[in-house]
């Protein structure tokens, strides 16, 4: 089994033949940083007729049995999911709305403070708010899961210790390994392992060591180290992969209405657009690389299996459920 923890890219029938090429099972893909709820449903029209148009390739699926019959039938699945709570704007009951439409992980905050947490970038962090606490009791409910790769320091601490059902930061990597400001403390990950969470390895350049000039060895490792302190079970891959997205739209994940100016976010302001990826892991093609990775530094097959997919599947089967004892 291969899961991808988290794709934006600008979908296309090169892209899906891409994924088959791969032998990429599953991928968690972002339908939502900034819309409201109906410029929200109108992407998801926009994905229903991808489905229809290649139904040889991806289907939608909100489960993990979905997933294994996608697998059967050499399909890649699509799972849901938001980078931020836009659209839920400030009404709790659209929570168990987006999950009934198929979405199945929502960020409490992108880089910025929203309503329910505050984003990496801020400077100060004082929490989960009290809506926060309220909507993370209603996706625990309905089986949504909590998303924190965004999230600063506090506030994703908070998140893991409010939330009765484990949570997910599906696109980051150590700050220990690499200090950028999305990467998280030791702090955060132990308490993710602890508390039955998952944790995605990003594969994008600005939280790679190196950057784009990191190595297949040292990313590996990277994963050793984090599975010492996580413990094997707790880990994936989340690529952040955003294949043929042209600029204007890493302008509109950062900045969205919120500023009338670029907000350059991570990496060089004189580089302001996505970076290039490691030669190692430049399109879905390329996960051969990672699981021979992954081999080559020591770790045995059922571990490979886990972080290539295995761990993602059973978090999928423990969380996408309703859990009526929170009613």
């Amino acid at each position: 089994m291969r899961i991808d923890g988290l794709q934006y890219c600008k979908w296309s029938n090169k892209i899906f033949q891409q994924m088959a090429d791969g032998r990429l099972d599953c991928v968690h893909v972002t339908i939502a940083y900034h819309e409201n709820f109906r410029e929200m449903v109108g992407v998801i029209e926009s994905w229903n007729l991808m489905f229809e148009q290649f139904s040889h390739r991806i289907v939608h699926a909100s489960s993990g049995d979905d997933v294994r019959k996608a697998k059967t039938e050499g399909k890649t699945a699509v799972i849901f999911g938001f980078q931020n709570p836009s659209p839920i704007e400030d009404d709790i009951g659209l929570v168990e709305v987006v999950h009934r439409l198929g979405v199945r992980f929502m960020q409490l905050s992108y880089n910025n403070q929203s309503l329910l947490a505050t984003g990496c970038y801020e400077e100060l962090d004082p929490g989960i708010t009290r809506m926060g606490r309220e909507v993370i009791r209603e996706m625990n409910r309905v089986g949504l899961v909590v998303d924190m790769s965004h999230s600063a320091e506090r506030s994703t601490l908070e998140a893991i210790d409010i939330s009765q059902r484990p949570i997910a930061i599906t696109h980051a990597n150590p700050g220990s390994w690499h200090p950028a400001k999305r990467n998280k403390s030791k702090d955060v990950l132990r308490a993710l392992g602890k508390s039955g969470g998952m944790l995605g390895f990003s594969m994008y350049p600005h939280h790679l060591r190196n950057g784009n000039n990191c190595t297949i060895e040292d990313f590996c490792q990277m994963i050793a180290d984090t599975a010492e302190l996580m413990g094997i079970d707790h880990i994936g891959l989340g690529s952040d992969l955003c294949q043929d997205q042209p600029d204007t739209i890493v302008e509109w994940m950062r900045s969205g209405r919120w500023t009338k100016k670029i907000d350059f976010g991570e990496g060089s302001k004189d580089q302001p657009g996505f970076p290039t990826q490691p030669n190692w892991f430049s399109d879905n093609r390329h996960f051969d690389n990672i699981e021979d990775g992954l081999v080559r530094h020591g770790f045995h097959n059922d571990e490979v299996e886990k972080i290539m997919g295995g761990n993602w599947l059973r978090f999928f089967d423990q969380n996408f459920g309703r859990h009526e004892e929170l009613s």
